[in-house]
C-alpha cells in the first residue's frame, strides 16, 4: 500500500468517524431521541450518559488518530513527548 493511498483511506475512516460523532452532537433528532429519558445507564440518567458517551468516543478517536500517525511515522521525532 502506498503512502498516498494509507492517507488517503486515514482521512476517511477518521472523518467518517469523528462526522459520525459531530452529527450525534449536533443533529437534533438524534439527541432528541434520548431526552427526557429517565432511564439509567450505570446510574446517570440517559441525556447525560448520551453526552459523556460523545466525550468518550472523541478521546479515543483522537488517541487512535495519534497512535495511527505515529505507528506510520507522520509524527515528526522532536514533537513526540
Amino acid at each position: 500500500m502506498t503512502a498516498t493511498s494509507r492517507a488517503s483511506l486515514k482521512v476517511i475512516v477518521f472523518g467518517l468517524y469523528f462526522f459520525g460523532l459531530l452529527m450525534m452532537a449536533i443533529f437534533p433528532p438524534f439527541y432528541l431521541s434520548v431526552s427526557g429519558s429517565s432511564r439509567l445507564v450505570l446510574g446517570i440518567p440517559l441525556p447525560m450518559f448520551y453526552w459523556i458517551l460523545i466525550a468518550v468516543l472523541l478521546g479515543l478517536g483522537v488517541c487512535a488518530l495519534y497512535l495511527f500517525e505515529t505507528a506510520n511515522g507522520d509524527i515528526p521525532e522532536e514533537a513526540q513527548p
